[in-house]
Protein backbone atom coordinates (compact mmCIF):
# COMPACT_ATOMS: atom_id res chain seq x y z
CA UNK A 1 0.00 0.00 0.00
CA UNK A 2 1.37 3.38 -0.78
CA UNK A 3 2.28 5.46 2.05
CA UNK A 4 -0.20 8.30 1.40
CA UNK A 5 -3.12 5.56 1.24
CA UNK A 6 -1.88 3.82 3.83
CA UNK A 7 -1.81 7.18 6.05
CA UNK A 8 -5.66 7.60 5.21
CA UNK A 9 -6.63 4.14 5.65
CA UNK A 10 -5.40 4.28 9.59
CA UNK A 11 -6.52 8.49 9.92
CA UNK A 12 -10.07 6.36 8.82
CA UNK A 13 -9.82 3.53 11.32
CA UNK A 14 -8.97 5.50 14.10
CA UNK A 15 -11.82 8.40 13.05
CA UNK A 16 -14.47 5.33 12.56
CA UNK A 17 -12.93 3.55 16.15
CA UNK A 18 -13.55 6.92 18.02
CA UNK A 19 -16.66 7.98 16.51
CA UNK A 20 -18.36 4.09 17.92
CA UNK A 21 -16.20 3.01 20.76
CA UNK A 22 -18.78 0.28 21.19
CA UNK A 23 -17.13 -1.53 18.31
CA UNK A 24 -14.18 -2.22 20.66
CA UNK A 25 -15.99 -1.45 24.23
CA UNK A 26 -18.35 -4.39 24.25
CA UNK A 27 -18.19 -6.95 26.96
CA UNK A 28 -17.65 -10.56 25.43
CA UNK A 29 -19.11 -12.39 28.40
CA UNK A 30 -22.38 -12.41 30.58
CA UNK A 31 -22.96 -14.18 34.11
CA UNK A 32 -26.68 -14.00 34.82
CA UNK A 33 -27.50 -15.13 38.40
CA UNK A 34 -31.23 -15.63 39.31
CA UNK A 35 -32.15 -16.02 42.67
CA UNK A 36 -35.78 -17.33 42.46
CA UNK A 37 -37.86 -15.94 44.87
CA UNK A 38 -35.44 -13.26 46.57
CA UNK A 39 -37.63 -9.74 46.76
CA UNK A 40 -36.84 -6.29 46.87
CA UNK A 41 -37.80 -5.94 50.60
CA UNK A 42 -35.15 -7.80 51.46
CA UNK A 43 -32.19 -6.32 49.91
CA UNK A 44 -31.25 -3.97 53.01
CA UNK A 45 -31.36 -6.19 55.55
CA UNK A 46 -29.85 -9.03 53.99
CA UNK A 47 -26.26 -9.97 54.91
CA UNK A 48 -25.21 -10.33 51.17
CA UNK A 49 -21.39 -8.40 50.64
CA UNK A 50 -20.62 -9.86 46.90
CA UNK A 51 -24.15 -9.02 45.52
CA UNK A 52 -23.56 -5.58 47.37
CA UNK A 53 -20.13 -5.40 45.94
CA UNK A 54 -21.43 -5.38 42.50
CA UNK A 55 -24.54 -3.01 43.21
CA UNK A 56 -22.41 -0.24 44.59
CA UNK A 57 -19.46 -1.00 41.89
CA UNK A 58 -22.36 -0.87 38.87
CA UNK A 59 -25.77 0.20 38.48
CA UNK A 60 -29.16 -1.33 40.39
CA UNK A 61 -32.89 -0.53 40.87
CA UNK A 62 -34.89 -2.62 43.56
CA UNK A 63 -38.28 -1.72 41.73
CA UNK A 64 -38.12 -4.31 38.51
CA UNK A 65 -42.24 -5.90 38.75
CA UNK A 66 -42.73 -8.83 38.05
CA UNK A 67 -45.39 -10.04 35.83
CA UNK A 68 -48.73 -10.98 36.36
CA UNK A 69 -48.67 -13.52 37.88
CA UNK A 70 -45.96 -12.92 40.61
CA UNK A 71 -44.80 -17.10 40.11
CA UNK A 72 -41.81 -18.66 38.26
CA UNK A 73 -42.04 -19.93 34.86
CA UNK A 74 -44.19 -17.19 33.63
CA UNK A 75 -41.25 -14.80 34.91
CA UNK A 76 -38.42 -16.50 33.86
CA UNK A 77 -39.86 -16.73 30.55
CA UNK A 78 -40.42 -12.93 30.33
CA UNK A 79 -37.00 -12.16 31.14
CA UNK A 80 -35.12 -14.61 28.82
CA UNK A 81 -38.36 -13.66 25.86
CA UNK A 82 -38.47 -10.27 26.28
CA UNK A 83 -42.20 -9.67 26.42
CA UNK A 84 -45.47 -10.87 28.58
CA UNK A 85 -47.68 -13.58 28.64
CA UNK A 86 -49.90 -12.65 26.70
CA UNK A 87 -47.32 -12.52 23.82
CA UNK A 88 -44.93 -15.50 24.80
CA UNK A 89 -48.32 -16.96 26.26
CA UNK A 90 -46.27 -19.09 29.32
CA UNK A 91 -49.01 -17.81 32.01
CA UNK A 92 -48.64 -19.90 35.12
CA UNK A 93 -45.89 -20.82 37.94
CA UNK A 94 -44.94 -24.25 36.37
CA UNK A 95 -45.89 -23.96 32.53
CA UNK A 96 -43.92 -26.04 30.37
CA UNK A 97 -45.46 -25.17 27.50
CA UNK A 98 -47.67 -22.48 26.64
CA UNK A 99 -51.02 -22.29 27.91
CA UNK A 100 -51.77 -19.34 25.33
CA UNK A 101 -50.45 -19.81 21.40
CA UNK A 102 -46.97 -17.87 21.06
CA UNK A 103 -47.64 -15.02 18.66
CA UNK A 104 -44.03 -16.34 16.90
CA UNK A 105 -42.77 -19.33 16.78
CA UNK A 106 -38.65 -19.34 16.33
CA UNK A 107 -36.89 -21.58 14.78
CA UNK A 108 -36.73 -24.71 17.65
CA UNK A 109 -40.27 -23.99 18.11
CA UNK A 110 -40.27 -21.70 20.55
CA UNK A 111 -41.12 -18.24 21.26
CA UNK A 112 -37.50 -16.19 20.22
CA UNK A 113 -35.08 -16.41 23.52
CA UNK A 114 -31.67 -14.40 24.30
CA UNK A 115 -30.79 -17.74 23.88
CA UNK A 116 -31.85 -18.04 19.77
CA UNK A 117 -30.48 -14.71 19.36
CA UNK A 118 -27.00 -15.37 20.13
CA UNK A 119 -26.95 -18.92 18.68
CA UNK A 120 -27.95 -16.93 14.91
CA UNK A 121 -25.95 -14.14 15.42
CA UNK A 122 -22.50 -15.93 16.63
CA UNK A 123 -23.27 -19.89 16.20
CA UNK A 124 -19.54 -20.62 17.81
CA UNK A 125 -20.75 -18.59 20.85
CA UNK A 126 -20.39 -20.61 24.37
CA UNK A 127 -23.87 -20.97 25.84
CA UNK A 128 -25.17 -22.66 28.86
CA UNK A 129 -27.75 -22.73 31.62
CA UNK A 130 -27.33 -24.56 35.09
CA UNK A 131 -30.82 -24.61 37.48
CA UNK A 132 -31.72 -25.87 40.62
CA UNK A 133 -35.72 -26.02 39.63
CA UNK A 134 -36.28 -28.67 36.65
CA UNK A 135 -38.99 -25.96 35.15
CA UNK A 136 -36.27 -23.76 33.78
CA UNK A 137 -35.42 -25.71 31.16
CA UNK A 138 -38.86 -25.17 29.30
CA UNK A 139 -38.44 -22.01 28.90
CA UNK A 140 -34.79 -21.38 27.62
CA UNK A 141 -34.80 -22.87 24.22
CA UNK A 142 -32.08 -25.59 25.42
CA UNK A 143 -31.44 -26.25 21.45
CA UNK A 144 -29.77 -22.58 21.41
CA UNK A 145 -27.62 -24.22 24.33
CA UNK A 146 -24.06 -25.90 24.43
CA UNK A 147 -24.68 -26.98 27.76
CA UNK A 148 -28.08 -27.49 30.12
CA UNK A 149 -28.09 -29.33 33.40
CA UNK A 150 -30.34 -29.56 36.57
CA UNK A 151 -28.50 -29.54 39.56
CA UNK A 152 -28.07 -32.25 42.01
CA UNK A 153 -31.57 -32.16 45.00
CA UNK A 154 -30.24 -28.95 46.97
CA UNK A 155 -31.62 -30.27 50.37
CA UNK A 156 -28.52 -33.25 50.09
CA UNK A 157 -25.95 -31.12 48.17
CA UNK A 158 -26.49 -27.55 48.85
CA UNK A 159 -23.56 -26.52 47.00
CA UNK A 160 -24.24 -28.46 44.20
CA UNK A 161 -25.28 -25.74 41.69
CA UNK A 162 -21.79 -23.75 42.88
CA UNK A 163 -19.90 -26.21 42.22
CA UNK A 164 -21.55 -27.00 38.68
CA UNK A 165 -20.88 -23.02 37.96
CA UNK A 166 -17.31 -22.64 38.99
CA UNK A 167 -16.66 -26.13 36.73
CA UNK A 168 -18.56 -24.96 33.59
CA UNK A 169 -17.12 -21.07 34.13
CA UNK A 170 -13.45 -22.14 34.36
CA UNK A 171 -13.25 -25.33 31.77
CA UNK A 172 -15.37 -23.15 29.09
CA UNK A 173 -15.06 -19.51 29.58
CA UNK A 174 -18.74 -19.01 28.17
CA UNK A 175 -20.35 -16.05 26.06
CA UNK A 176 -23.32 -16.22 27.57
CA UNK A 177 -24.30 -18.74 31.07
CA UNK A 178 -27.28 -18.23 33.22
CA UNK A 179 -27.50 -19.78 36.40
CA UNK A 180 -30.39 -20.31 38.58
CA UNK A 181 -30.74 -21.18 42.35
CA UNK A 182 -34.05 -21.96 43.44
CA UNK A 183 -33.22 -22.05 47.16
CA UNK A 184 -34.38 -18.22 47.85
CA UNK A 185 -38.39 -19.33 47.23
CA UNK A 186 -37.57 -23.42 48.79
CA UNK A 187 -37.36 -21.58 52.12
CA UNK A 188 -39.88 -18.99 51.47
CA UNK A 189 -42.64 -21.75 51.23
CA UNK A 190 -41.27 -23.86 53.84
CA UNK A 191 -40.59 -21.26 56.70
CA UNK A 192 -41.54 -17.89 54.75
CA UNK A 193 -40.58 -14.82 53.63
CA UNK A 194 -38.65 -12.33 55.64
CA UNK A 195 -38.10 -14.93 58.32
CA UNK A 196 -34.11 -15.37 60.17
CA UNK A 197 -34.07 -18.62 57.92
CA UNK A 198 -34.72 -17.00 54.58
CA UNK A 199 -31.98 -14.23 55.44
CA UNK A 200 -29.52 -17.62 56.68
CA UNK A 201 -30.34 -18.32 53.26
CA UNK A 202 -29.75 -15.66 51.18
CA UNK A 203 -26.42 -14.70 53.22
CA UNK A 204 -25.40 -18.92 52.37
CA UNK A 205 -26.33 -17.65 48.20
CA UNK A 206 -24.18 -14.38 48.41
CA UNK A 207 -21.05 -17.21 49.34
CA UNK A 208 -21.98 -18.99 46.26
CA UNK A 209 -22.31 -15.73 44.24
CA UNK A 210 -18.66 -14.68 46.00
CA UNK A 211 -17.30 -18.14 44.29
CA UNK A 212 -18.61 -17.72 41.07
CA UNK A 213 -17.20 -14.20 40.69
CA UNK A 214 -14.11 -15.88 41.58
CA UNK A 215 -14.39 -18.71 38.65
CA UNK A 216 -14.72 -15.78 36.43
CA UNK A 217 -11.19 -14.29 37.76
CA UNK A 218 -9.80 -17.85 37.72
CA UNK A 219 -11.11 -17.96 33.89
CA UNK A 220 -9.29 -15.10 33.24
CA UNK A 221 -12.97 -13.28 31.62
CA UNK A 222 -13.17 -10.69 34.76
CA UNK A 223 -12.29 -7.83 32.80
CA UNK A 224 -14.56 -8.69 29.69
CA UNK A 225 -17.41 -9.62 31.46
CA UNK A 226 -20.91 -8.48 32.80
CA UNK A 227 -22.94 -9.69 35.85
CA UNK A 228 -26.32 -9.89 36.55
CA UNK A 229 -28.28 -10.70 39.67
CA UNK A 230 -31.85 -10.49 39.76
CA UNK A 231 -35.26 -12.34 40.64
CA UNK A 232 -38.42 -13.77 39.10
CA UNK A 233 -40.77 -12.58 42.23
CA UNK A 234 -40.35 -12.02 45.76
CA UNK A 235 -43.50 -12.92 48.64
CA UNK A 236 -45.26 -12.56 51.72
CA UNK A 237 -45.56 -14.84 54.21
CA UNK A 238 -45.16 -18.60 52.52
CA UNK A 239 -46.32 -17.61 49.32
CA UNK A 240 -46.42 -15.56 45.93
CA UNK A 241 -48.35 -14.78 42.81
CA UNK A 242 -50.41 -12.28 43.92
CA UNK A 243 -50.36 -8.67 43.53
CA UNK A 244 -48.70 -6.80 46.83
CA UNK A 245 -45.50 -5.14 46.36
CA UNK A 246 -43.19 -7.36 47.99
CA UNK A 247 -44.02 -10.05 45.84
CA UNK A 248 -44.18 -8.02 42.48
CA UNK A 249 -40.69 -5.94 43.52
CA UNK A 250 -37.65 -7.67 42.74
CA UNK A 251 -33.88 -6.31 42.05
CA UNK A 252 -32.10 -5.84 38.80
CA UNK A 253 -28.25 -5.82 39.23
CA UNK A 254 -25.75 -4.90 36.33
CA UNK A 255 -22.27 -4.58 37.07
CA UNK A 256 -18.85 -5.23 35.18
CA UNK A 257 -17.26 -3.71 32.01
CA UNK A 258 -18.76 -0.32 31.34
CA UNK A 259 -21.45 0.04 33.59
CA UNK A 260 -21.54 2.54 35.08
CA UNK A 261 -21.11 2.55 38.89
CA UNK A 262 -22.83 3.48 41.42
CA UNK A 263 -26.50 3.93 39.97
CA UNK A 264 -29.41 3.64 41.89
CA UNK A 265 -31.73 4.41 38.84
CA UNK A 266 -35.61 4.38 38.92
CA UNK A 267 -36.74 4.42 35.68
CA UNK A 268 -39.25 1.51 35.39
CA UNK A 269 -38.26 -1.73 34.89
CA UNK A 270 -40.29 -4.87 33.71
CA UNK A 271 -38.58 -8.31 33.64
CA UNK A 272 -39.33 -8.21 29.83
CA UNK A 273 -36.70 -6.01 30.12
CA UNK A 274 -33.68 -8.00 30.53
CA UNK A 275 -33.65 -9.93 27.56
CA UNK A 276 -33.05 -6.56 25.56
CA UNK A 277 -30.42 -5.29 27.59
CA UNK A 278 -28.59 -8.65 27.33
CA UNK A 279 -29.51 -8.46 23.80
CA UNK A 280 -28.24 -4.64 23.74
CA UNK A 281 -24.54 -6.11 25.63
CA UNK A 282 -23.79 -8.54 22.23
CA UNK A 283 -25.44 -6.08 19.66
CA UNK A 284 -28.19 -8.50 19.05
CA UNK A 285 -31.34 -7.99 16.55
CA UNK A 286 -34.14 -7.32 18.96
CA UNK A 287 -37.41 -9.24 16.99
CA UNK A 288 -40.02 -6.69 16.68
CA UNK A 289 -42.58 -8.96 18.79
CA UNK A 290 -40.07 -8.15 21.59
CA UNK A 291 -42.01 -5.80 23.87
CA UNK A 292 -39.46 -4.97 26.55
CA UNK A 293 -36.42 -2.27 26.15
CA UNK A 294 -32.78 -2.66 26.86
CA UNK A 295 -31.61 -0.06 30.10
CA UNK A 296 -29.38 1.86 27.92
CA UNK A 297 -29.09 4.17 30.79
CA UNK A 298 -26.99 1.75 32.81
CA UNK A 299 -23.95 1.65 30.34
CA UNK A 300 -21.16 4.33 29.96
CA UNK A 301 -21.32 6.11 26.95
CA UNK A 302 -18.07 3.46 25.62
CA UNK A 303 -20.88 0.57 25.61
CA UNK A 304 -23.55 3.29 23.62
Amino acid sequence: MEPVKTFFFFLFVTVMTACNPSVENKAKHVIFIGLDGWGSYSFEKAEMPNVKKLAEEGAYTLKKRSVLPSSSAVNWASMFMGAGPELHGYTEWGSKTPELPSRVIGKNNIFPTVFQLLRDKNPSAETGCIYDWEGIKYIVDTLSLNYYEQSPDYNTVPEGLCDMAVSYITGKKPDFAAIIFDEPDHIGHQTGHDTPEYYTTLARLDGYIGKIIEAVKKAGIYDETVFIVTSDHGGVNKGHGGKTMPEMETPFIISGKNIRKGLLFDESMMQFDIAPTIGYIFDLEQPQVWTGRPMTQVFTTGNQ
